[in-house]
């Protein structure tokens, strides 16, 4: 049987979530590669509610293909940062970004899409949201990121003209991207 792919794995994760009745979405270089240009990645990023009371059924579904530590994830939850997996048979790490009531985390969750991507179905951030948060992402690391700044460039150019900026520009504002969306689209897609 053939080792599963990174998709799948994120999948799994997601469908557990989902089985817990929690809201989950694959963002990261998984939703960034559906919306833009495809490229490989060395793990998955999630962004899920997890509330305290679920976390050990959470690890009893995981645990048997995954490193999982409950005492990491009821921290993580205490300090509203991420936690990991790790799949015993690839090593294959997903990142899990507990959900908090960070105004632009909670935007991105309700406007989270279903997509089928032929291995499965899974909610996945919108175009709009992974621009703003791969643009967050690469301002917080020192803008140095070519992969991050490629991956919205990518997204720009596939998406062109169905982005919603009406959504986009006021988000940019608020989370100090703005500039930095500005230049990426002027990249991307020439003066609008």
């Amino acid at each position: 049987m053939a080792a599963p792919t990174d998709l799948e794995l994120a999948i799994a994760v997601g469908t557990v979530f989902e089985s817990l009745g929690l809201r989950y979405l694959i963002g990261g270089s998984l939703a960034s590669s559906l919306h833009g240009v495809p490229r490989s990645s060395n793990d998955a990023d999630l962004l899920a509610e997890l509330p305290w009371a679920h976390v050990d059924e959470f690890v009893r579904r995981l645990e048997a293909d995954f490193y999982i530590d409950g005492d990491m994830i009821r921290d993580s939850i205490r300090r509203g940062i991420s936690f990991n997996l790790i799949h015993y048979g690839s090593s294959f790490k997903v990142d899990v970004f507990v959900l908090t009531d960070d105004a632009f985390g909670q935007a991105e969750m309700q406007r989270r899409q279903l997509h089928d991507t032929g291995r499965g179905a899974a909610h996945f951030a919108t175009a709009e949201d992974m621009v703003l948060q791969k643009l967050r992402w690469y301002r917080a690391g020192g803008e140095s990121s070519e992969r991050q700044w490629l991956d919205v460039l990518g997204i720009l150019k596939v998406k062109a003209s169905r982005l919603d900026l009406d959504y986009a520009r006021p988000w940019a504002d608020r989370i100090g991207v703005r500039d930095l969306l500005d230049r990426a689209l002027a990249e991307a897609l020439g003066p609008l």
